[in-house]
């Protein structure tokens, strides 16, 4: 019988995950010595908005003091969606529920971008109220109308709601050829032009199969404890999941082609967050897929509808030491200002998060150490970003953070239920500094958070963040930059590519330097950004831009004045506009 790699790389790997005797993967590490801060200021500076704002409902997601199971461990994600595409980022907030039954007031919640620092929940009118369990959520126009819609994975029946462009939604689930048996647990999902025929297609995992029936209790083996403390069991222990992917018909419908893809045969790991991106530079979109304590996965497009797993041989299903870790959330970006898109991935306490370097072939180099990310081992981490968040043109880490185990702090205060949120400011030397109380009290406030999101939701050119807290109302982090850095943003909207750009990469040139960004559907933790890309520039004021837009056309912008928002619609001109706190001008 031949066995796969990923086949022998398991039977390699299971001596080490037994003798670990817990339920999550961790390496038990210690972390690198912190150097001599830089003394370089930091001129971004986050303060959590949210009460003021109007984001008062809690997300309910299982027992605060005590959880049984790991579906109460988890958590959601959350979107910055601008629904009625007015120009002003809104919020779209998933939850869950309770294991004994409906939580009053749990529910996905939207919240209205009212253009002067609140928002309105609007969920009612909006036709999205769900008091169900939610993971994922991810943001495409699949009927190319002109709206972007969502895509929410659950414990239970996934949904696709359609934007009616009215301010309401439709659930198109059923009509929609999506209806799946409601025993999965599904994670991740992302959209994703595929073919490159104009048409998203759809990928959504699994994590694991989960039956409370069968489930052992907290302490009941060895995968229901960590540190000898017992608590809930899994993932290991725990049958794993698979990946779907659906073919888009054009017409409104998808079709199950998991078998034909060559996504089925994928097995064996814990599915997470989906992310759709070009990592080897040939104009198709690839798929990776940060996996829990357990390899990671990477597909390479073939280009014919189907995929290959080169997981292994690419260098992004393990670390440099050749050890699985607890993939939870993933930010893709050019952190190396080379052009290309890197990975970086977010991980247990205990471990590091993993930077990998992309030579621009889809092959991947472990530069977290030298990059001065084995730093920070102490929490776990969950939503992340590769965003710059001060506007000096060096993309930044942002990460969230919080524990599964709310039992553990009793016994171990060293690991405490509610941590602190991550800042890894980017030197430009391929080295990272981490802040926290220098990035402002929204980054020190210890929260249990999970899922992240990116934008300028008050359009004053900087990088909000919008957090997800298990059992607390979520985080909406105001970035107050100061000194006199420049940015740019750019819109993009298909015409013969899909109407929400997916896919879409901008390469920015700008004072001698070049940084790559693709318009994403899914990334950070189970989450969805601003479809805007947003580029720190430093003290440059003009930039040259080329867009490669996933039908394969190609443009170009030359000598484009910063402090702007750039709009393009493909093969049909650009449009410049001039934001400011509170109004938008054309110009």
């Amino acid at each position: 019988m031949l066995l796969s790699r990923r086949d022998c790389l398991s039977l390699l790997l299971a001596p080490a995950a037994r003798g670990l005797a817990q339920g999550v993967s961790t390496r038990t590490v210690k972390p690198t010595p912190r150097g001599k801060p830089s003394g370089v200021p930091f001129h971004a500076r986050f303060t959590d908005i949210a009460a003021q704002a109007g984001l008062s409902a809690p997300v309910i997601y299982g027992g605060v003091d005590h959880k049984d199971y790991i579906v109460e461990t988890v958590g959601c994600g959350v979107a910055f969606f601008d629904y009625d595409h007015d120009g002003w980022p809104d919020i779209f907030v998933l939850s869950g529920s309770l294991l004994e039954g409906d939580a009053p007031g749990a529910s996905n919640r939207l919240y209205h971008n009212n253009r002067d620092g609140t928002f309105t929940d609007i969920t009612a009118k909006a036709g999205l109220s769900s008091a169900a369990w939610a993971s994922a959520v991810c943001v495409g126009d699949y009927n190319n109308d002109g709206f972007d819609d969502l895509f929410v994975t659950y414990r239970g029946q996934n949904v696709l709601y359609r934007n009616n462009g009215d301010g309401t939604f439709t659930d198109v689930t059923k009509e929609a050829g999506l209806l799946h048996p409601a025993s999965r647990w599904c994670s991740g999902c992302t959209f994703v032009e595929s073919r490159r025929n104009g048409h998203l297609d759809l990928l959504v995992a699994t994590y694991l199969d989960f039956d409370a029936a069968r489930v052992g209790k907290p302490g009941q083996n060895t995968n229901c404890n960590w540190k000898g403390i017992p608590v809930n069991c899994g993932p290991r222990g725990l049958p794993p999941g698979r990946l779907y992917f659906y073919r888009n018909n054009g017409d409104g419908t998808f079709t199950d082609v998991s078998d034909r893809a060559g996504l089925s045969k994928a097995k064996g790991s814990y599915c997470m967050t989906a992310v759709a991106a070009d990592f080897d530079n040939d104009g198709w979109p690839d798929l990776y897929v940060a996996c829990d304590s357990s390899p990671s996965f990477l597909f390479h497009n073939n280009r014919d509808g189907t995929f290959a797993d080169v997981s292994l041989e690419s260098g992004v299903a393990l670390n440099e030491d050749g050890m699985e870790q607890a993939g939870m959330g993933v930010g893709v970006g050019d952190c190396h200002l080379t052009g290309n898109l890197d990975i970086f991935k977010t991980h247990f306490s205990d471990d590091t998060d993993i930077l990998y370097r992309n030579d621009g072939t889809g092959n991947f180099e472990d530069v977290t150490v030298r990059a001065g990310l084995g730093v920070e081992t102490r929490y776990v981490r969950w939503g992340t970003g590769i965003v710059d968040l001060d506007n000096d043109g060096l993309p930044d880490l942002f990460v969230v953070s919080g524990s599964v185990y709310p039992e553990v702090e009793k016994k171990l205060p060293n690991y405490p239920f509610k941590t602190p949120r991550l800042v890894f400011r980017n030197l430009g030397n391929a080295r990272f500094e981490e802040l926290i109380e220098e990035a402002g009290p929204g980054v020190a406030a210890p929260h249990a958070s999970r899922g992240c999101a990116f934008g300028d939701f008050d359009n004053d050119g900087d990088v909000d963040v919008v957090i997800i807290n298990l059992n607390e109302p979520p985080s909406l982090l105001r970035n107050d930059v100061s000194g006199d850095a420049h940015w740019i943003k750019v819109k993009l909207i298909g015409t013969k590519s899909n109407r929400s750009a997916i896919g879409a990469r901008v390469t920015l040139h700008y004072g001698g330097k070049v940084q790559a960004q693709e318009v994403l559907s899914q990334s950070s933790f189970y989450s969805a950004n601003d479809l805007r890309l947003h580029f720190g520039l430093g003290a440059v004021k003009t930039v040259d831009l080329e867009i490669r837009w996933p039908s394969g056309a190609k443009e170009k912008l030359t000598h484009v004045a910063a402090d702007q928002l750039v709009t393009l619609t493909e093969g049909q001109g650009v449009k410049m506009e001039r934001l400011t706190k509170g109004r938008t001008t054309g110009g």
